[in-house]
């Protein structure tokens, strides 16, 4: 029976999914960056620049900017919380279930169901914005869609958990 457990593959590392890797990496740091460079990028711009080009826009104009901006800021918060989430996994200050429970107060809507119509009468400062938030947005959707696929890691095995398992499997629990 010795040789039969040593055959058997163990928990460890080869359990972390592939995302939880990406999540754990340089890249994800990176990531990380690029977010909160784009949300301090997004406020300077609204408070500043982007203040005084919608002063300059036709009434039309001016509520769609309104309203983009409104979208830009809503999609960076939901983006943020997203980053801050797995973040704090990394750090060991939330276990990956904790996160998935508070993700799920916060839903990332897919950027084509949002996307700016009239998108062509925003000045370039808003629309550029808009479009890093996008690609952004589009790499954290697939990112966290991978976490969602990937089976959780296996716990620690031990001989009493292994025969516990068995027990439910066999009594069909």
């Amino acid at each position: 029976m010795h040789d039969h457990n040593s055959q058997m593959p163990q928990p460890g590392p080869a359990t972390i999914s592939i995302a939880e890797r990406i999540v754990a990496s340089e890249a994800f740091k990176t990531l990380f960056r690029q977010g909160m460079t784009l949300v301090e990028d997004t406020a300077a711009y609204l408070d500043g620049p982007g203040r005084q080009e919608s002063r300059a826009l036709e009434r039309h104009a001016a509520l769609n900017y309104a309203s983009e901006s409104m979208r830009l800021t809503t999609r960076l918060m939901q983006l943020t919380s997203w980053l801050l989430l797995q973040r704090a996994v990394n750090e060991g200050e939330l276990t990956r279930e904790e996160a998935d429970r508070e993700h799920r107060k916060v839903r990332i809507t897919p950027p084509e169901a949002t996307q700016a119509k009239s998108a062509t009468a925003l000045p370039d400062g808003l629309t550029g914005l808009i479009e890093r938030a996008y690609k952004l947005e589009n790499r954290i959707v697939r990112l966290d869609d991978q976490l969602r696929l990937d089976p959780p890691p296996a716990p620690e095995s031990s001989p009493v958990a292994e025969q516990l398992s068995a027990l439910k499997l066999a009594l069909g629990l």
